[in-house]
Order: C-alpha cells, then structure tokens, then sequence
C-alpha cells in the first residue's frame, strides 16, 4: 500500500507514519505544486492525502492504481467528487475534527471586531488612547446573532455564542422552512436573519448553491451595525461587495478568516480597513484538532486500501461496487459524511 502526501504544509508527518506504519504500508510526503509533479510524484499511489491542490478528472486518470483521495478538511471543493464516483475512488474527509476550534475562532472573532479589540491594540501601540475609535460598542446581551448554516460547526458557535447572552437565531438550507426551531434555536428565513441579526456567521460549506450567497444584495439587507464573520469557505462571500459595503458603511465591520484567494495578497484592499479583522484560514487550529484531523485523514484511506469501510467518504456508494474499490466492504448510513 502507496499513500503520498501530494502538499502539505504541516510542520511534522510523525502521526500519518505511526498508522501508516502500523498498516504496514508506506508513506510519501511531497510537495507538489503543478498538476504534472503531482502525477509525477503521486506515480503507483493507492492514496493520496490532499490539502489545497485540485484532483481533476485528468490527475485521477494518469494515477490508474488510485483507490482512495483523502482531503485534509471538511472542505471537498478541490477535488472532483463525480469524476471521482465514475472512476470508483473513494473520496474521504473529516467533516467534524474541528467544531470546537472554529466555533471558538468564530466568537473569538465576532468579540474582537464587537470590541474593536485590535485597533486599540493598534493605536495603544502608536500612543494613541482614544475611545472615539471604536465607538458605539455594544454589550452582548439583547444583541442578535445570526448563524448562517446550522451544521455541526454553526450549532456549536450557536451555542457559545447564547452563553454570551446573544439572542441566536438561525437559517439553514436543510431545515423545515414551516419549522419554528432547529438543532434547538429559532430557525429563519436567510432575509429575515439579515434584516435582525447584528451579528452574521457564516458556517456553510462552499458548493454551486452557496457560491456568493452573501454579495452586494444581501449585504444590503443587513442592519448598519451589523458585523460579518465568515469562518467557513472564502467563496461564500463576494469579497468586493463586502470591501465596498464596509467602505460605505452598509455594514460596521467584518471578521474574516478564509478568503476567496488564499494567502490574502497583501495589497488587498482588505488589509487597509481598519474596520476588517483578519486571520490566515486558521480557525481550524488547536492542537487537539490538529492531531486529530492528520490521524483521521491517513486512516481513512488505509481502511479504504485495505478493503473495509472508513469512518467517513463523501461518496460510500463506490465501496463493493464496480470499479476501483469493488472488492471494498461498503459503508453503512451511520458513517456518511455529515450523518
């Protein structure tokens, strides 16, 4: 058994090694920053283990003896999935290792930009001690948080954000739309969370239906001191109708950790807001989410290559059916991605 680390930037593999080790097969760290290295590089791989590079339909027919495509992540935008189906190979990811460390991101977040916490942190540095620059600055409690996607991740932000003494309220595409609550919180319409929330969170993964979701019509809609905190896919948001609404002041400020270009080039006009807080797509970080996100992704695709179910795969109807992986025991409901 074959598993190459296509690019990583993870400053250790011990972990990956350990279960590899223990599966008795063998692993290889590249970087791999062009399609053809990747081919090049991913040459006789059962597996490989992905964190930003694209597999294409094209990548995975120049890789014949690919069984399975582990992405290090929730996020599965970067790879194929249909192309991935018709072939056979399984695609797996770690849909809930970090729900903790991003909703802990995500009320760090919404707190810093509420507080105004780095510009006076900025100015304090510059000698300057002046309240004016963050003013109005509002206490918590009988303010309104709206959560955008009420997913594992989007419950728990909920749930921290109600022990602040926010008023939550919450819209997902998956709820009962005639449904008064759900996951335990007052479900709304998406223009009607909008229209209330002083806060918005989002926590939605990226696809074709929330590609833009939030863009120059529903930034809108939302109130003047309303604050936009996006702690899931970078493209979920229209990053230059939420420059130019916060320029104009439609909405009061921002908290952003993913962006629709990664790393945020340094001339972005983002960084010349000062009503814009900004993290580096790290609010996954903690070093138990860490752990667990390399220990999961590696043992998912050795239970694929060695022919039993693994935790999670974004498409089980591949295992035991025709193709690559059809001497593979299939999946039962309970280990679905998001079930």
């Amino acid at each position: 058994m074959r598993i190459v680390v296509t690019e990583c930037d993870h400053d250790s593999f011990d972990a990956e090694r350990e279960i590899v080790a223990a599966a008795g097969a063998e692993l290889v760290v590249t970087q791999s920053f062009t399609p053809e290295a990747l081919v090049a590089n991913a040459a006789g791989a059962d597996a490989v283990l992905v964190q930003y590079a694209s597999i294409t339909a094209e990548i995975m027919d120049a890789l014949p003896s690919l069984r399975a495509i582990g992405r290090y992540g929730v996020g599965i935008d970067s790879v194929d999935v249909a192309a991935a189906t018709a072939r056979g190979i399984a695609v797996c990811n770690v849909p809930d290792y970090g729900t903790e460390a991003v909703s802990d991101h995500a009320i760090g977040m919404t707190l810093a930009a509420a507080r105004g916490i780095p510009r006076l942190d900025r100015g304090m540095r510059a000698g300057s001690f002046d309240l004016a620059a963050i003013r109005p600055a509002y206490q918590t409690r009988g303010r309104v948080f709206g959560v955008v996607g009420m997913g594992l991740i989007g419950t728990a932000t909920a749930r921290k954000a109600a022990g602040l003494g926010y008023e939550v309220i919450g819209y997902d595409v998956a709820a009962d739309p005639d449904a008064a609550e759900h996951r335990g919180f007052p479900s709304v319409g998406l223009d009607e969370l909008l229209e209330r929330a002083q806060v918005v969170s989002l926590h939605t993964p990226l696809d074709e239906s929330t590609r833009g979701m939030i863009g120059a019509a529903q930034l809108a809609r939302m109130r003047t001191d309303a604050i936009l905190v996006n702690t899931s896919r970078g493209g979920v948001v229209d990053t230059a109708a939420l420059v130019e609404a916060l320029r104009t002041g439609s909405i009061r400020a921002a908290a952003i950790d993913v962006h629709e270009t990664e790393p945020l080039p340094v001339d972005h006009p983002l960084m010349d807001l000062d009503s814009v807080v900004l993290t580096p797509h790290l609010a996954w970080y903690s070093e138990e989410s860490y752990d667990e996100l390399k220990r999961r992704t590696v043992a998912n695709v050795v239970e694929v290559c060695a022919g039993r179910a693994p935790r999670n795969v974004v498409n089980p109807e591949v295992l035991g059916a025709p193709g690559r992986n059809q001497d593979c025991a299939p999946v039962g409901a309970a280990a679905r991605t998001g079930a």
